[in-house]
């Protein structure tokens, strides 16, 4: 039987996880950042890759431990690529006080050659 506090904690993995995946599909309520390997590559290609993790479903004990959706690996064009959520305060300063909350969280996808990290 779950205690209140692991409840709590499942709620608040669950609302993480929708928001990650909200903006992970749209764009919308984020900033994205492409490292220089990225950007390297070329317009078209740059698109396939943020197309290829906006699709990506392939979330598992692996690339998400924790649940939250916030870490993927995906072949795009050859490329070995790798995506990661953070979250951070309004300012970008530091990590967000709460990262269920909208109001006070800036989310950024980073995308990146696995080479890169």
């Amino acid at each position: 039987m779950n205690t209140q506090g692991e409840m709590a904690n499942a709620d608040r993995v669950t609302r993480i996880r929708a928001l990650n995946d909200q903006f992970r599909t749209t764009l919308r309520g984020g900033s994205v950042v492409l490292t220089a390997g990225i950007v390297v590559l070329g317009a078209e290609t740059q698109k396939r890759i943020i197309n290829a993790v906006q699709r990506f479903e392939q979330f598992d004990a692996d690339n998400d431990p924790w649940g939250e959706h916030d870490f993927g690996a995906l072949d795009v064009d050859g490329e070995h690529v790798f995506f990661k959520l953070d979250y951070y305060d309004l300012e970008r300063a530091m990590h967000s006080p709460d990262a269920t909350d909208p109001a006070v969280t800036e989310r950024v996808l980073t995308i990146m050659l696995a080479s890169e990290y």
